[in-house]
């Protein structure tokens, strides 16, 4: 054998079995889905569901934390900061100007590759209304889920 097939061989040997990326699987909970059919949006609130997937993948695959795991979460809740296409059209007199305080709610469970289940609860609602003028429909929500996988690449599941 030359010496670049051993080397490979020992790398592929000394790669743990479970330094797989994490798999994140999001769900939309059927209140928000009651509220996205109602008044927000069935598309808006699909792409909070993407959205989502790609910020939690994205950070825990940086970090290598959760390696070869299954997260199942559920976007419980989501508030715009500003008026969805949906709601503007529900209501006339509404502005795309209008803002508000959003953010989201996350729940779910995290399943190691040894079987061990991990609750997550997170949440995280904007509480300072000073910059919503400068935000985006979904800004609050974006911000929580960015909190969010942050602190599962932490390996946080709890707040």
């Amino acid at each position: 054998m030359s010496l670049r097939l051993i080397a490979a061989a020992v790398l592929l040997l000394a790669t743990p079995a479970f330094a797989h990326p994490a798999s994140v699987e999001v769900q939309i909970g059927p209140k928000l889905r009651a509220d996205a059919v109602k008044s927000l949006g069935v598309r808006d609130v699909d792409k909070l569901a993407v959205e989502l997937t790609r910020q939690v993948t994205q950070e825990l695959d940086r970090t290598g934390v959760l390696q070869g795991a299954r997260l199942e979460l559920t976007l419980v809740d989501a508030k715009p900061s500003r008026p969805t296409f949906k709601q503007l059209s529900n209501r006339p007199g509404l502005s795309m100007r209008s803002f508000g305080l959003g953010g989201a709610s996350i729940e779910g469970r995290a399943i190691a590759v040894d079987g061990t289940i991990s609750p997550i609860h997170y949440q995280w609602y904007e509480t300072d209304i000073t910059q919503a003028p400068y935000t985006t429909t979904w800004s609050d929500a974006n911000t929580a889920f960015d909190l969010f996988a942050r602190r599962l690449a932490r390996g946080d599941t709890q707040r």
